[in-house]
């Protein structure tokens, strides 16, 4: 009975052990993502051609320096009251469009400028906020998109109480493309009109069982449980409840999901399960050859047409009301 104690006992310590070495592995924001540092997946695509990139970059240069956004903070509804910063870029013209735009995972929202500068051109207001535990938002645990959902409809409040006739399309790239399509299952305000989602992912348990097994070559269980019953403790939330798709099917709001057929980071078969799930306007658009978040630097003709059309049958140029 003793031994029988005593390995029961080992056995739970290792767990906790296993489980929170691989929740500060991933979701604790103060632990270095060293993981993501040379990552073959994340290697910029080869189609990438780099005039076209360097012209780009040129262009987002010139818009960091010519527009300065207003500074925006908002607090968490979740038990946390968490403040969350965000980078309002008001358009110069008088519309009621209005975009908010979300980074992936260990970025933060100065990281978007090529899409805030796209949104803008096409006479958007753009937000782009910073996730919690991310850039200058409070947290110390990274959400995946879970909690990070009602954090945007927070933001899309926001935008309401400033213009009660906005006119919202979310968008997100990688996490923040999970975290749009997470976004789109809840009772949204009838201001978002659209949505659209670059390389999310259709689960963080998902992605995580295969970021598992590609780092360390390691099986679902029992490492993807103990991990969980850290979450849970730790940050909240449940790493198997966290589902992309399952809010996907819940949505009243169109969706363009995009997707590089070389991405081998969050995996290009991901989009068909997330496409599939939706019953509401939807398209799919599948940029070959682009990698991880890649798939506007190898086509951006394709991509920002394929947007703009998608976007625009949603989004109307309404005459401000004064």
């Amino acid at each position: 009975m003793i031994a029988m104690t005593i390995i029961l006992f080992i056995l739970v310590i290792g767990y906790g052990l296993v489980g929170n070495y691989f929740y500060n592995f991933a979701l604790n924001v103060d632990r270095e993502k060293e993981f993501l540092d040379g990552n073959p997946h994340l290697a910029e695509s080869e189609a990438v051609l780099a005039n076209v990139a360097e012209a780009a970059e040129v262009a987002d240069y010139a818009f960091e320096k010519t527009h300065q956004p207003t500074i925006m903070n908002v607090v968490s509804t979740d038990k946390r009251q968490l403040k969350l910063h965000g980078y309002l870029y008001e358009n110069e013209e008088p519309t009621h469009k209005w975009a908010i735009v979300s980074h992936g995972y260990n970025s933060n929202a100065t990281d978007l400028t090529r899409w805030v500068r796209n949104f803008y051109e096409q006479g958007y207001h753009v937000l782009a906020p910073d996730l919690r535990g991310h850039g200058k938002s409070e947290g110390d645990y990274i959400g995946m998109g879970w909690h990070d959902r009602k954090d945007i409809l927070v933001w899309v409040n926001e935008i309401i109480e400033k213009d009660p006739y906005a006119e919202i399309a979310l968008f997100g790239i990688s996490m923040g493309g999970a975290t749009v399509l997470m976004t789109s299952g809840e009772d949204l305000p009838n201001h978002v009109k659209v949505i659209v989602a670059d390389c999310g992912y259709s689960s963080v348990s998902e992605v995580f069982v295969y970021q598992l097994k590609d780092l360390f070559g390691l099986p679902e269980f029992p490492v993807m449980h103990a991990a969980n019953t850290i979450t849970k403790i730790r940050a909240g939330y449940d790493l198997y409840e966290a589902s992309a798709v399952a809010q996907v099917a819940k949505s009243q709001t169109p969706i363009l999901f995009i997707h590089g057929d070389a991405d081998t980071f969050v995996p290009f078969e991901m989009v068909y399960d997330l496409y599939g799930a939706a019953t509401v306007d939807k398209e799919k658009l599948i940029i070959p050859a682009a990698g991880h978040g890649d798939a506007e630097k190898v086509d951006p003709a394709l991509y920002w047409r394929t947007v703009w059309e998608f976007v625009d049958q949603y989004i109307h140029n309404s005459p401000v009301t004064m």
